[in-house]
C-alpha cells in the first residue's frame, strides 16, 4: 500500500491549521508542519482528486505530489519524529529515543503507517485533557484508535478494560505493536468502523474529525452509562457551534473546552 505525499505552501499557523481541518475532511490521515509548508498523507486508494481540487480553489493554493513507498514511511518518519511532552503528566517517544524519565506516564510508540503520536494539537489536547481524570478502574472505548497513544495512556492512568478500535487495518497492526511494546495488558484493540453495541464504558475517547464525530453521535449517546464522560477533538474552533447545537440535542452538556491554536477538545457528559 504506497501512501501520497504533498507539500501545500502555506503563510503561517492559521492558515495550516485551516487547510488541515479541509484535508482531513478529505480522507486525508496524516500531516507535519514546517515553517511555511504543511506536508500532507494520504493513501493512494483514498484520494479524491475532486475534493483535493475544491480544496485548492477555495484556498488558492498549489502543491507538489510524490509517493511514499511503505518501506520508506519507518525512515520518513524517523527524520523529524521527536519525543512530545505533555507538561510533566505524559511523554510520547519512538523506541529509537532516549526513555524519558521526569514524567508520570512514558509512552513508546512508533508511528508507522498510522497516526497519533502526540505531535498533532488533537492528540495533545486530548492527553491533556484525559491528565484531569481518574481512570483507575474504568472501561473505556477509544473510537479511532490509530497507534493506540490514547488507549496505551488510559491503561497507564488505571483503566481496567479499554477497547481500541479503528477501521484501517494498518492502524490496528500497529496499536498491537505499540500495545505490546508498553506492555499492555487491558487493551482489546478491533478492526471497525463503528462502536460496539450493546457495551457501555465509563469514558469515550474520539480524536477523528467532525464530520465522523457527528455522524456517530447518536452510537456514542448508546455508549454511555450514568456518568459517563466523553472527550472528543479533531474540529477546528469555527466548528464549535455546529457541534453544540448537535451535542446538545442528543442530551449532552459541555463541562470542559480547551484549546490549542485553532484545534478545540471538548469533555461532556449525558445530562
Amino acid at each position: 500500500m504506497n501512501y501520497f505525499q504533498f507539500n501545500f505552501p502555506v503563510k503561517d499557523e492559521n492558515a495550516s491549521e485551516i487547510l488541515i481541518a479541509m484535508l482531513s475532511e478529505a480522507g486525508f490521515e496524516g500531516f507535519e508542519e514546517l515553517e511555511g509548508m504543511l506536508k500532507a498523507f494520504i493513501r493512494e486508494s483514498d484520494l479524491n482528486q475532486l475534493a483535493l481540487d475544491q480544496i485548492c480553489t477555495t484556498l488558492t493554493i498549489t502543491y507538489e505530489q510524490s509517493t511514499i513507498q511503505p518501506e520508506n514511511w519507518n525512515a520518513k518518519w524517523e527524520q523529524g519524529f521527536e519525543p512530545v511532552r505533555v507538561n510533566d503528566f505524559a511523554a510520547v517517544r519512538a523506541s529509537f529515543h532516549e526513555p524519558v524519565t521526569d514524567v508520570q506516564h512514558e509512552l513508546i510508540i512508533t508511528p508507522k503507517m498510522s497516526f497519533g503520536t502526540g505531535h498533532h494539537a488533537t492528540t495533545f489536547l486530548m492527553m491533556a485533557q484525559m491528565s484531569q481524570q481518574n481512570f483507575k478502574g474504568k472501561t473505556v472505548l477509544d473510537f479511532g484508535t490509530g497507534t493506540g497513544v490514547l488507549a496505551i495512556l488510559a491503561e497507564k492512568m488505571g483503566a481496567e478494560k479499554i477497547t481500541a478500535i479503528d477501521l484501517d487495518t494498518w492502524s490496528i497492526e500497529n496499536a498491537h505493536e505499540n500495545s505490546a511494546a508498553n506492555g499492555c495488558s487491558r487493551i482489546e484493540i478491533l478492526l471497525s468502523d463503528k462502536i460496539p453495541e450493546n457495551s457501555t464504558y465509563d469514558y469515550i475517547l474520539a480524536n477523528i474529525n467532525l464530520n465522523v464525530i457527528l455522524s456517530n453521535l447518536s452510537a456514542i449517546v448508546g455508549a454511555c452509562k450514568r456518568g459517563s464522560f466523553v472527550m472528543i477533538s479533531g474540529f477546528l474552533r469555527t466548528d464549535e457551534l455546529e457541534l453544540f447545537r448537535e451535542v446538545a440535542k442528543q442530551g449532552f452538556i459541555c463541562e470542559t473546552l480547551t484549546q490549542e491554536g485553532e484545534w478545540v477538545c471538548m469533555g461532556m457528559r449525558i445530562n
